[in-house]
């Protein structure tokens, strides 16, 4: 009988004893999907490089006072030069999944819709080819809060209906360049703490706090909107073409 393979170790502490229970892989169903994650802000770096322009939280992370120990992520761990190392650390510690987001000003600059960014997809193109090549499922977050800052300048970013049009685009050119070879999608990642740490506290990007009483729920409202654009868009052109 082959051994279990642990993958934590946890104090069982509900009968009030010292014991440890042993969690293994076998403890959990069949079609569980043990990964790892990251967001793009947090990891890629190249802000600017490849095209790709600047996010709310590019802005946001230079203002003096906003990060406790002044750093920022104009090169994170430099994902963007050392993806293959990244993935090579994927497959060695045995994952099968990787759940990552991709940049929206990395695929439109300006955020409008207008003109792709051709290095941007070929960038992403290189990501998901190169987890497909170790046996790794992509799992991509369409947004995790590097929202375009021309967008948030030039119309106020989540304040503004017009945004869910933008976003739309934006799902669309994933799906279409992506798709048939990426099965698992979401779309926005923790949009409750955008929408308070971003439109209420202010501790996040964009940092706003001048009228949360309104503006928090008018952001929230449209990530509900650009959600089901998003979900729409990918069920009426693309679920019967990638996911039949």
């Amino acid at each position: 009988m082959a051994k279990k393979k642990h993958v934590l170790k946890e104090d069982d502490e509900h009968d009030g004893s010292n014991t440890k229970k042993q969690v293994c892989r076998a403890d959990f169903p069949p079609h569980f999907v043990f990964g790892v994650s990251t967001s793009s802000y947090q990891i890629e770096g190249g802000v600017n490089e490849g095209g790709r322009g600047k996010s709310i939280w590019d802005a946001f992370s230079h203002i003096e006072g906003k990060i406790v120990d002044g750093s920022n992520a104009d090169v994170a761990v430099d994902h963007y030069h050392r993806y293959k190392d990244d993935i090579e650390l994927i497959s060695e510690l045995g994952f099968k999944a990787y759940r990552f987001s991709i940049s929206w000003p990395r695929i439109f600059p300006d955020g409008l819709g207008t003109k792709v960014n051709e290095e941007g997809i070929a960038f992403y193109n290189n990501v998901i080819d190169a987890l497909l090549e170790k046996g790794i499922e992509p799992f991509v977050t369409l947004y995790h809060w590097d929202l375009p800052l021309h967008l948030h300048e030039s119309i106020g970013g989540w304040l503004n209906k017009q945004i869910v049009d933008y976003f739309a685009k934006f799902a669309d050119t994933c799906f279409e360049h992506f798709g048939d070879r990426v099965k698992n999608w979401g779309t926005i990642n923790e949009p409750l703490h955008i929408a308070v740490g971003g439109y209420d506290t202010g501790r996040s990007a964009p940092g706003r706090n001048h009228n949360s009483s309104i503006e928090t729920y008018l952001a929230a409202h449209h990530m509900i909107l650009a959600h089901a654009a998003a979900v729409s868009i990918y069920h009426s052109k693309y679920k019967v073409q990638y996911r039949p």
